[in-house]
């Protein structure tokens, strides 16, 4: 019998520490567990009770998910002294020096994603220590992983980038706002990793993004007792915070990891916000998308139905689909070798729970090129997804004749769904067109040829042909946005066939809506009738500020006017009828703040902020946010009212080097969010 004494014992293990350039940055998460990335080699220095010899046996043992075993794949074993591999993983020893030895390890590039326990065998003897976990991330730098991106500056884009922005606003006012995806935060990835256990993914099914992806969209809404945020769009945010004040994904992400309670609240673009900063952090490209005037189409038979009656106003228990002025997800890059040749690239993923898909909240991957081709039945919910980004849009007018509702419709519109689908630039703080990434131009004979396919795929006759005029050829509303307490001019562009003399009964019925389209208040009704000649002709109604400013009082959100204007020629009868949507500017204002800061040294940013608005503002608010500092600063400022102008400082520490984007905000009873940004380079 062999002494006890002389058996080969493995006392400690390190992970040895590698540069951001072979790590591929996965140092910079702020977790005590080793990360790596699948497909990497990374080392493990072994302290021995003796020096290791040739007859000694040593073992390395990585095991993932509950009850692991070899039978299910979740046990992977490396045995050092005769080389080989496991699921395609490999060990080799690579320095010896006395007690010590070095140990390289590369993981399979389809190995399986989350946390691992390392256990080691020498003999009889195994060393199990809860200090030896890992956590194993996606590897978009290595060309067998499925999330492969070739180009760097894409990958420092959309896996290293900590910052960004969302797009909101409207199709004709797109406004800028900033986001803090902080994936390298405190907690963030074991958040991530955490978030993967709780998911109703099998071990072995974590290998694939599809799969995973589809996953963490899931989670990212709460449901049953399960996921990161409760949606809400009611305007009223009592017992948590508006989703119009959120700055960041971290701090939903660790408040979700500290208490395992859903966060209060979110829409679309917080959704989408967790949503690309959870797939940043486990590896796999992916970028904020917002898609302007998207349509939400409840009965997935790619038009989308507005009905009104006479007086233009909508028919809420007809009216079931939905047009939002805008709409944020996320895009992520990976391959699909699940479908056909031809799918792999950008998929849509969206998180914001709107329908079930296969039984639960989430949308996608839906692969770009299948939206743009309208292959509707291509998985994941590519149906949806191109309704929602090239649907028709059709009004119905339902009369009543003869105590019979007749319908019919009097507007199609082909080029009215997904406007200006726009992303973060590369490499900069500017918008990025993407639409034809979705679709071929609005009007092309190539976008039509698409609808007929998609329609074709639906085994659907189309239900509605484009309404026949006499004189009427087209109908248009535009109305530029307004200063906040200004009155709100509309301006109709009528064009006919006929240049003669003709009458118009314009009626125009005004509602305050959130983004969704949601109706909070009606605001009034306007009727014109004009005297008409020419082709072309403008006729002009006025919203006067009286009406809508008392409603703003009543929703914590951002408000927009909708019009719905019919026109009708008293002459034919021929009527047209066209919605419009007008958002509210508001005054900018300035911050100073020195171009460089240092780390525990005290930085002030002044806040300069005239109010130029009719209105007096109650509840002012600063407050600045970033990656680098140790917490969120706020300013209270109460009343400024019009003309006034206000100065405020807000101290802040740095707690982090290097270039920092710094975030602005005020914020107030009547203006929801106005932001300023500055990036500060901390140094040491």
């Amino acid at each position: 019998m062999m002494d006890a004494s002389k058996e080969l014992q493995v006392l400690h293990v390190d992970f040895l520490k590698q540069d951001n350039a072979v790590s591929h940055h996965t140092w910079e998460f702020q977790t005590s567990t080793p990360v790596f990335r699948r497909g990497q080699v990374f080392h493990l220095r072994l302290v021995l009770n003796q020096p290791l010899q040739s007859y000694h046996q040593l073992k390395l043992e990585f095991s993932t998910g509950p009850n692991p075993s070899i039978a299910k794949h979740t046990v992977v074993v490396l045995d050092l002294r005769t080389p080989s591999d496991h699921y395609n993983w490999q060990a080799t020893l690579q320095n010896e020096s006395g007690k010590e030895v070095t140990v390289a390890v590369t993981s399979s590039p389809n190995a399986i994603l989350g946390k691992y326990q390392l256990n080691v065998k020498t003999g009889n003897h195994i060393l199990k220590s809860e200090e030896n976990i890992l956590y194993l991330l996606f590897n978009p730098w290595c060309k067998e992983d499925m999330v492969f991106m070739p180009d760097e500056d894409e990958r420092k884009e959309y896996i290293l980038n900590d910052t960004g922005c969302h797009y909101v606003g409207a199709a004709r006012s797109i406004r800028y706002k900033p986001w803090n995806f902080g994936q390298f935060e405190k907690n963030v990835l074991d958040c991530c990793i955490s978030l993967l256990t709780e998911s109703s993914l099998k071990p072995t099914d974590r290998r694939d993004p599809v799969l995973v992806c589809r996953a963490m969209c899931a989670m990212m809404s709460f449901e049953k007792g399960q996921g990161v945020l409760i949606g809400n769009w009611t305007g009223d945010y009592e017992g948590g915070t508006a989703p119009y004040k959120w700055t960041g994904s971290a701090p939903i992400l660790q408040q979700y990891y500290n208490t395992k309670q859903a966060v209060c609240f979110g829409q679309c673009w917080v959704f989408a916000g967790i949503l690309t900063t959870v797939l940043r952090a486990l590896g796999i490209p992916a970028r904020s998308v917002t898609g302007f005037d998207s349509a939400h189409d409840t009965e997935r038979n790619l038009t989308v139905d507005t009905y009104v009656n006479e007086n233009g106003e909508k028919i809420t228990n007809m009216t079931h689909d939905s047009v939002w002025n805008f709409h944020v997800w996320t895009d992520a890059w990976m391959k699909r070798p699940d479908l056909p040749k031809g799918y792999d690239g950008w998929q849509a993923v969206d998180a914001t729970p709107q329908e079930r898909s296969q039984g639960v909240f989430c949308c996608g991957p839906s692969p770009l090129t299948a939206i743009r081709k309208g292959d509707i039945f291509i998985v994941y919910d590519t149906r949806f997804v191109f309704s929602e980004v090239n649907g028709d849009r059709l009004i119905w007018l339902v009369k009543m004749v003869n105590g019979q509702e007749e319908l019919h419709v009097i507007s199609m519109e082909t080029t009215s769904i997904g406007k200006n689908i726009s992303t973060k630039a590369v490499g900069q703080d500017r918008r990025r067109d993407i639409t034809y990434e979705y679709k071929y131009p609005e009007g092309s004979s190539e976008e039509r040829q698409v609808m007929d396919h998609a329609f074709l795929l639906l085994s659907s006759e189309r239900e509605h042909r484009r309404p026949v005029k006499e004189n009427f050829l087209h109908m248009s509303v535009q109305s530029d946005d307004v200063l906040l307490g200004n009155p709100v001019n509309f301006t109709v562009i009528l064009k006919r066939k006929t240049a003669a003399l003709q009458n118009v009964n314009i009626l125009g019925s005004f509602e305050l809506q959130l983004y969704t389209g949601k109706k909070v208040a009606k605001l009034c009704d306007l009727n014109k009738t004009s005297q008409i000649q020419g082709q072309v002709s403008e006729v002009t109604l006025t919203l006067d500020s009286k009406t809508y400013i008392n409603s703003l009082a009543i929703l914590d959100d951002e408000p927009v006017i909708r019009g719905f204007i019919i026109a009708e020629i008293v002459e034919s009868k021929e009527i047209m009828a066209s919605e419009v949507f007008t958002s509210f500017q508001y005054p900018e204002f300035s911050i100073e703040l020195p171009n460089t800061g240092r780390i525990g040294q005290l930085l002030v940013c002044n806040c300069i902020f005239k109010n130029t608005l009719a209105i007096p503002l109650t509840d002012v608010k600063f407050s600045l946010e970033s990656l680098g500092i140790s917490s969120l600063q706020t300013s209270d400022h109460g009343t400024v009212q019009p003309g006034e102008t206000i100065q405020s400082q807000i101290k802040c520490t740095p707690i982090k080097t290097g270039p920092k984007k710094f975030i602005v905000k005020l914020s107030s009873k009547q203006v929801k969010e106005i932001n300023a940004q500055k990036i500060v380079l901390i140094t040491k």
